[in-house]
């Protein structure tokens, strides 16, 4: 989630002081990824430093509104054409877990995605029950409604992966996963360029 893009994206539509910003990203994201007010202060000053974005003077009750530059303007403008690109080196914690308890000797996989699936389905339960609730046929309810859609599409993908993970590991019996600690001793370093590549 880019929150300093997506403040950007706001004061584009006006100068705006701190709490404003929070009510209007809560507005625009169904108030499911609440900020706290020290990080939206922590991220204009930073856009300031950055030259995106200034900061005027304090009205009569003491806000200091900000407003966008011309530069801002233009990040905004190419945050908004490109395309959000996701990386496969990203580590995502529960497929590493699984796949270090799959080589584990004597680990309980099976447990371990027992308490997974428990877990992961309660979530998704949870978000089905938010976007139940109908939409009131505001920008802003469309807005929540599209962001509890994106996240029930993750919730029953991460459900359909662990069936996925259950069946490849019913193929194998568990001692053939197993990886004994390797004797051989690694040189200090860096990874060789073709384990990282291999990422890209």
């Amino acid at each position: 989630m880019s929150v300093r893009q997506s403040l950007l994206a706001i004061l584009a539509q006006g100068p705006c002081y701190g709490y404003q910003l929070r009510h209007e990203f809560d507005r625009r994201t169904g108030s499911v990824w609440p900020l706290n007010v020290g990080q939206i202060y922590n991220t204009l000053e930073r856009l300031e430093r950055d030259a995106l974005v200034f900061r005027g003077e304090p009205d009569e009750r003491g806000h200091v509104y900000w407003e966008i530059t011309e530069a801002g303007t233009r990040e905004v403008e190419r945050w908004l054409a490109t395309a959000v690109e996701r990386s496969q080196a990203t580590r995502d914690e529960l497929a590493i877990k699984v796949a270090v308890a799959a080589t584990l000797p004597g680990a309980d996989v099976s447990g371990v995605l027992a308490v997974q699936r428990i877990t992961s389905s309660r979530h998704r339960d949870a978000l089905r029950r938010l976007r139940e609730s109908p939409e009131d046929g505001t920008p802003q309810g469309l807005a929540r409604e599209l962001v509890l859609d994106a996240m029930l599409f993750t919730a029953d993908a991460e459900l359909r992966w662990l069936d996925h993970v259950e069946q490849r590991l019913t193929d194998h019996p568990p001692h053939a996963l197993a990886l004994e600690l390797n004797p051989d001793r690694p040189k200090r370093g860096r990874p060789s360029r073709a384990v990282g590549a291999a990422l890209v």
